[in-house]
């Protein structure tokens, strides 16, 4: 490509921009507790059927202390954190194996909203990962016996075949729970909530865990 289409191109990517327009986030309107807040946040976006609302970046850390970010599908929250399901064969698994901070990362765009949850990752017990697998659909079970995530494979084939091993192995009796899946449960110490706004004057507001007490400061956008 020559230099002046590269040029171009560059101006078109520099001129990507929106105004934002949300409604603000003033601390007169949020709750003390930012579980609350999230769910407020959630379900507003759930009422305007924003597409993947339960859509996640998890960002956890490598062994030279390099970030890896992926999208995650939140599956539940409540006081005690923010749950995810996943194989614990992956990559993302044996990342939080040796190091269990984790940052997880919500955008609803027609929101103009963002919130960044930080903590620390813990597994969930193999009982409740076992309930909620029950609820899964049937494909997505033997999905989780045919894939061994993260590892590398021949060809798309062998995941094809893998899946078709396992129908059969299955198709008469109950698709169990493998041994190598499972939850985790995020913890949380930081909730940003950031609402796009004006002028990118936008609205950013952080709740800090200090000795189980949540804190809020606003924070410069």
């Amino acid at each position: 490509m020559s230099e002046k289409n590269e040029e171009i191109k560059k101006e078109k990517y520099e001129k990507l921009r929106r105004e934002y327009t949300g409604n603000g986030l003033l601390e007169k309107d949020i709750f003390a507790d930012p579980i609350k807040q999230f769910e407020k946040w959630f379900e507003e976006a759930l009422s305007i059927e924003v597409i993947d609302v339960n859509a996640g970046a998890l960002c956890t850390v490598r062994e030279d202390n390099s970030p890896d970010t992926r999208i995650v599908l939140l599956k539940s929250f409540d006081k005690e954190g923010f749950v995810f399901y996943t194989n614990y064969l992956s990559r993302k698994a044996q990342e939080l194996k040796n190091n269990n901070k984790a940052s997880y990362l919500f955008y609803w765009s027609p929101l103009s909203r963002q919130v960044r949850i930080d903590g620390i990752v813990k597994k969930i017990s193999k009982e409740e990962a076992e309930k909620y697998f029950k609820t899964r659909p049937e494909a997505s079970k033997i999905g989780a016996w045919a894939s061994k995530q993260s590892h590398e494979i021949k060809d798309r084939k062998f995941l094809e075949d893998e899946f078709a091993k396992y129908k059969k192995e299955f198709a008469e009796k109950e698709i169990t729970m493998p041994e190598y899946w499972g939850g985790y449960i995020l913890i949380p110490s930081v909730i940003e909530f950031w609402q796009g706004r004006e002028s990118r004057l936008h609205d950013r507001i952080e709740y800090r865990s200090e000795n189980n007490i949540w804190k809020t400061v606003r924070l410069s956008p």
